[in-house]
């Protein structure tokens, strides 16, 4: 009898926790005209701004990329990027591969005068050519509406000082030792020779800022001068 009694109370538990575990499930989205949705909400607000001003689903998902991008290490302007896109007149769905190659340089006899017997896994030599910007730039000069400088403009925002996530303050932090190694990189995370930014601590990233200021002004000039998209 006791262990009848033990397990209907043991059910009793399991229940209300599973039950309280669906509640907390992310719910399903639904969008009257469009929806913006990616992991990070500063980036989906960003996507959300060009759809405000007049752009499309391509427009919202480069804008989303570059915040993100700016925002989080693990995906950076330096990496890479792939992308599907549906294309309604056409009705058909275009595949975007934007892989960053190594840099021509990169030769195996490359790494052995340098005394590696594979490449490095971090640094300089560990680095490939930043297929990111392309991509980006690819997705909106051929199926946005929208100017470079409209789909940059909240990624830049955020390069003058945005609050530091949690999960990225805790990365950075775990690799302070190593990335401390390289001396910009130092100046950029660590600029009071510190453990790194908190979470919620307002992080600056200049130089960033002004490379993305370059691409805007790029697209005008070239349009300035009867360049097309």
């Amino acid at each position: 009898m006791k262990r009848i009694i033990l397990i209907a109370f043991a059910v009793l538990l399991v229940t209300p926790l599973g039950a309280t575990a669906q509640r907390t499930q992310k719910p399903v989205l639904h969008g009257k005209h469009w929806i913006a949705i990616t992991g990070k909400p500063m980036a989906a607000t960003a996507g959300s701004m060009m759809y405000q001003r007049g752009g499309n689903a391509v427009d919202a998902a480069a804008a989303m990329l570059a915040a993100t991008a700016t925002m989080w290490d693990v995906l950076s302007w330096g990496g890479e990027t792939q992308a599907l896109i549906y294309h309604p007149g056409e009705k058909r769905v275009i595949a975007l591969n934007a892989l960053g190659a190594a840099p021509a340089g990169a030769t195996p006899e490359y790494f052995r005068d340098k005394g590696y017997e594979f490449p490095p896994e971090y640094g300089v030599d560990a680095m490939i050519t930043p297929g990111t910007p392309g991509g980006l730039i690819t997705m909106v000069a051929e199926w946005g509406k929208l100017s470079l400088a409209d789909i940059l403009a909240p990624a830049i925002e955020m390069t003058e000082g945005y609050p530091v996530e949690a999960g990225a303050s805790r990365q950075i932090q775990g690799e302070a030792e190593r990335m401390k190694e390289w001396p910009y990189t130092a100046s950029v995370f660590f600029p009071d020779g510190g453990d790194g930014p908190e979470a919620g601590e307002i992080f600056v990233q200049e130089d960033l800022g002004s490379t993305l200021r370059k691409l805007v002004e790029a697209e005008a000039d070239a349009l300035a001068q009867g360049a097309s998209r």
